[in-house]
């Protein structure tokens, strides 16, 4: 269950990530179905993105497509209320 807005979702991982390079970041502060959600449709709507693919359990979350910046998923993982653990994204 969620603690953190107790939601009761225990879905793990959101949509396949897309085609195109691929990126990888760790996101800290997520505990449910609901944090994936948020994440997922926060770092989709940037321009380039085709794909987002999230792990609850490792925190790691897959970005796919061309043309977006580290810049811009740290700014989208904020805007959901969540924080990037790393500066740069992890090799993928």
């Amino acid at each position: 269950m969620c603690t953190a807005c107790s939601c009761s979702t225990t879905d793990t991982t959101s949509a396949p990530a897309g085609t195109g390079a691929s990126a990888v970041y760790t996101v800290t502060g997520m505990t449910c179905g609901h944090c994936v959600s948020s994440v997922s449709a926060q770092v989709g709507r940037i321009p380039g993105v085709t794909g987002v693919a999230v792990d609850l359990p490792t925190g790691a979350v897959t970005v796919s497509g061309a043309g977006f910046s580290d810049e811009q998923v740290r700014a989208a993982v904020e805007r959901a209320g969540y924080a990037l653990a790393d500066a740069a994204p992890a090799s993928a």
